[in-house]
């Protein structure tokens, strides 16, 4: 039965309509999320691997090979079942760094624009005898159904309507990088087109022609020989050989790598694709033979690879349809995945737009240009090719041609010594000796080919093995020793770094020269132009969840890694870095930096999923250590050399109020006060620790002990600074309470000498003021007098200040509000203080420090700390005991010291004296404080008090030494006194 050209171009145009209504749809959101991202979606538009040369070429293979043509359906197959160590590793690539094709990937791997050139024109060349048997089956077929005389101006027809349908499902947007949700699911409706209508147009064959299986079974007992004869049985090698071609296609056919990584929505999907595929191309194989069988069995003149037309009738429109639905989706795809390759690779390498054109729309435009000229390119293609092969002759072809990007691909993943060199001379003697043998003769018609050794002769597909051996051998020992005998530059291991599956990339912590995402808006409008940059930043802040006013290090780099990786996407990995290198530069550095260990967490992170046995094991150890540093009680920040900051705990959040995620990344003097003034201070300053030091926050002053360690560690490649951040503001409270009970209990301990002492003036007062009577007549004896009682009154007033002074002192004062203690005033004090108790009174004191030795302090927690200290000495002395209190300045550091004659301290006491609540008094004499407070006050003051015991001085007895650090303006100043070594 024959058709009018009308009825089936409007039945070719409808149905198309119908895919486009599909696509309409899903757009719209008319479609359920869960339908639409439905992993069978994925796995029925991956069905597009079966185009034209699946419905019409394997047919052909059928009649050459006989089951050889299962090869074609097994290939990929394997590669599926492949996934974890082949399809899943390099979707996680193209997914991390937005790479959209095979030219973006090599590119990016072996970073070369001319890698990406040569790809892409190897993809070009290799694609378009597809392309063109996509072309010659519609062409063909129409021409079948109609009896039009020519095919040629019925493909050009079907060449415009594809291109329009084309450039509407892909190019009709500006967004030029997001997942093609449409697309998928109208190609997933074809490849199911494909399957129902080829599986209905076998079992029709089978009862139609054969009458069911036992009459199949029957046919074949009787022409099963001829059929045997006819057939040119493929050896092992050749088998094997087939299968290799058509598991690289999964790979390195531009519309198969389109969808299973650029379109693929989760890892998921693909590893349900790993059985759920194959299952689909089983199902499409099985009407093959049976088809095949039927078109010899009624001795259709049609040849071989139009055998589903045989049954004639209004079955063939359903072959029609199956067909048409193989090559439209074959063609749309390939030609959405050749474009952007030519525009990234091959047109902005040599041509990028201005800055005031508006570059979204340019690239837009561009692309729907060359849609449209790849077609017809392929068109021409076609003219050329379709008088002299048939289809199984140009699909054939086409896979030998792109089977020579495999060993690449491979070392992308599994040899990081690969370089640039040799897959370029891989890949120009792989191509050229496939053009030799099979490109001449296909296109050209050239049968040999003279040169300096002899007469070469091409005989085109019918050497298909020996070509493909040849060219494949011939690629992979070039790479090989070519990679071996040179060695790859710096950005070539860098590349390797980042493919490799056994590796993690490790980038530098460097700074940019733009300081704030205002900044890199401004450097960006020089190649992009002003909007394009502000859309381009705003649209990777808002990926990141970045703020517009986020300045830090940390953020930038963040921030300059997501713009290069979407400018990757729409303009390809090597213009991209070209943009991103020359306008957002890093500042140069006088030194090594770190590793980016933020950078390093974050793809742990990601790949945790992934790590098996040991590694495994050694992520959970570092998860438990970085969770048992995150909830110390204690604060810990960590920095890096430059002082960036690292890690910021949940204790540090607590006390300082500042979230880790605000502050991560930030330079120490860019957190808010009063914080960075005081950490940054303390990181300038040589001591390694500071004890108490009170910081006035929010109206509230807190006690803080700062420590400070140094990261050294030239095998990580890492250094810098932790700082342990501890909060003793309670127990600061606590300790100043116990100083002022112990005061306290010392003035109710010498209240007895006091009362004794302000008796005597008193007496002395009352005497003196009963003799005025008697001297009222004589002025100078009234004068006298008086002097006396003023004197006496004098001597009540020292007192009495004196314990004032002692009982309400003890609120301490900032370390930058401490002043000069002239040291021989304040033992002078402390001996008064100490002689007006009644067991004080009969001891010798003699006080021997220097007039002028100052030091830097509270004067009266220093009092204090010489009180317990005298006190003491007094009572670990007999009466008449002697106490000599001296002090003198050596090695940078003033000494003061106490010295008695008394009773001596045991040696195992000494290590417990400055314990709080330890005493070798006698119960109910001493609260075992004292020498608590003292260490603790000498500590506030950065010194230091130890004991020894005997006194070096007197040969008995102990000895308390207060080391104070010397005032900044007395440490020029040699030593005025001798230590003990030296008298």
């Amino acid at each position: 039965m024959s058709f009018t050209l009308t009825q089936v171009f409007l039945l070719g145009v409808g149905y198309l309509s119908i895919l486009f209504a599909c696509a309409w749809v899903v757009e719209k959101g008319w479609l359920p999320q869960r339908l639409v991202r439905h992993p069978l979606i994925y796995v029925l538009a991956l069905g597009m691997y079966a185009s034209a040369w699946a419905f019409y070429g394997s047919f052909g293979m059928a009649e050459r090979y006989g089951y050889g043509y299962l090869t074609y359906y097994l290939g990929i197959a394997g590669a599926f079942v492949l996934a974890p160590v082949l399809l899943l590793p390099l979707l996680r690539l193209t997914r991390t760094y937005q790479l959209t094709s095979l030219p973006d990937l090599l590119a990016f791997r072996y970073r070369s624009r001319w890698v990406g050139m040569l790809v892409t024109l190897g993809l070009l060349f290799g694609s378009m005898p597809l392309l063109a048997l996509q072309i010659q089956a519609i062409g063909d077929v129409i021409h079948l159904l109609t009896n039009e005389s020519s095919p040629y101006h019925l493909a050009f027809v079907f060449c415009a309507v594809i291109t329009l349908f084309a450039i509407l499902f892909g190019a009709r947007h500006i967004s030029l990088r997001e997942r093609h949700e449409s697309l998928l699911v109208a190609i997933a409706l074809e490849s199911l087109v494909k399957l129902i209508a080829f599986l209905i147009l076998g079992g029709i064959t089978l009862y139609s022609v054969f009458g069911g299986f036992e009459g199949l079974e029957k046919w074949l007992q009787v022409n099963g020989d001829s059929l045997a004869t006819a057939v040119q049985p493929l050896e092992d090698s050749q088998w094997r050989t087939l299968l290799l071609l058509f598991f690289a296609t999964a790979v390195s056919m531009p519309h198969i790598f389109h969808i299973i990584f650029t379109e693929n929505p989760s890892e998921e999907a693909l590893m349900q694709a790993t059985w759920m595929l194959p299952l689909f191309l089983l199902l499409l194989a099985l009407p093959v033979p049976v088809i095949f069988w039927a078109h010899q069995a009624l001795e259709s003149q049609l040849p071989a690879e139009y055998a589903s037309l045989a049954l004639g009738g209004y079955w063939t429109l359903l072959s029609f349809i199956a067909g048409l639905a193989a090559a439209s989706g074959t063609i749309i795809v390939m030609t959405l995945a050749l474009a952007p390759m030519l525009l990234n690779h091959l047109v902005l390498a040599v041509y990028q737009p201005p800055a005031r054109f508006d570059i979204y729309y340019w690239l837009v435009w561009m692309r729907r240009l060359l849609i449209a000229s790849l077609i017809f390119v392929a068109y021409l293609v076609y003219l050329v090719l379709s008088v002299k092969h048939d289809l199984a002759t140009l699909g054939l072809s086409a896979f030998i041609g792109t089977l020579q990007f495999l060993p690449g691909i491979l070392a992308l993943l599994y040899w990081p010594s690969a370089n640039r060199k040799g897959l370029l001379a891989g890949l120009l003697l792989g191509f050229g000796t496939w053009f030799v043998g099979l490109g001449l003769p296909l296109m050209f018609g050239v049968q040999e080919l003279t040169w300096i050794g002899g007469t070469l002769e091409l005989r085109g597909i019918d050497d298909w093995y020996t070509v493909t051996l040849i060219s494949i051998t011939l690629n992979i020992l070039a790479f090989i020793s070519i990679s071996l005998t040179t060695e790859p530059s710096e950005e070539e291991k860098i590349g390797a770094q980042a493919c490799s599956q056994d590796s993690l990339l490790h980038p530098k912590r460097l700074q940019l020269q733009a300081r704030n995402p205002a900044d890199m808006i401004r450097f960006l409008s020089i190649p992009l132009g002003q909007t394009t940059a502000q859309q381009e930043v705003a649209r990777a802040l808002a990926e990141l969840n970045l703020s517009e006013q986020d300045a830090r290090p940390y953020a930038m780099r963040r921030l300059r890694d997501r713009i290069q990786a979407n400018l990757s996407g729409m303009m390809g990995p090597a213009v991209a870095q070209e943009i991103i290198d020359r306008h957002l530069p890093w500042k140069t550095a006088d030194t090594d930096n770190d590793n980016d260990i933020h950078f390093v967490e974050r793809h742990l992170e990601d790949y945790r999923s992934r790590l098996t046995g040991m590694a495994r094991e050694l992520d959970k150890l570092r998860r438990h250590h970085r969770q048992t540093l995150l909830y110390l009680p204690v604060g810990i920040c960590t920095l890096g050399r430059d002082q960036e900051v690292l890690m910021w705990n949940r204790a540090m959040e607590e006390l300082t109020g500042i979230s880790g995620d605000e502050v991560i990344g930030s330079r120490i003097r860019h957190l808010p006060p009063p914080w960075n003034q005081a950490l940054d201070s303390f990181l300038e300053d040589d001591r390694l620790q500071l004890y108490r030091q009170p910081l006035e926050v929010s109206g509230q002053r807190l006690w803080l002990s700062l420590h400070k360690a140094r990261l050294d560690d030239p095998a990580a490649l890492m250094g810098g600074t932790v700082l342990l951040v501890e909060d003793q503001s309670d127990f600061k409270r606590l300790e100043d309470e116990l100083i002022h009970n112990e005061r306290l209990a010392s003035i109710g301990r010498l209240a007895a000498g006091v009362a004794h002492e302000i008796g005597n003036p008193v007496t002395g007062i009352s005497s003196l003021a009963q003799n005025l009577k008697y001297d009222a007549e004589d002025p100078e004896a009234v004068r006298e007098t008086s002097l006396q009682i003023l004197q006496l009154t004098q001597r009540i007033t020292r007192i009495v200040q004196s314990l004032v002074s002692f009982s309400h002192a003890g609120r301490h004062r900032d370390v930058r509000q401490f002043e000069a203690v002239d040291l021989h005033s304040a033992l002078d004090e402390a001996i008064n203080l100490i002689s007006l108790s009644p067991s004080g009174r009969n001891r010798s004191y003699q006080n021997t420090c220097p007039t002028d030795l100052v030091v830097r302090g509270d004067t009266q927690r220093l009092v204090q700390v010489f009180v317990n200290l005298v006190a003491n000495a007094r009572d670990a002395t007999q009466e008449q005991g002697q106490i000599i209190c001296t002090a003198y300045r050596q090695d940078q550091e003033v000494r003061v010291e106490i010295h008695d004659d008394g009773c001596g301290i045991p040696e195992q006491e000494l290590e417990h004296l400055f314990e709080p609540f330890f005493t070798t008094k006698e119960a109910g004499e001493g609260t075992g404080l004292g020498l608590a407070l003292v260490y603790s006050i000498v500590e506030e003051h950065a010194g230091q008090v130890t004991v020894l015991s005997p006194s070096p001085l007197l040969g008995l007895g102990s000895c308390f030494q207060c080391r104070f650090p010397l005032p900044q303006s007395s440490q020029e100043k040699p030593d005025d006194h001798e230590s003990y070594s030296d008298r």
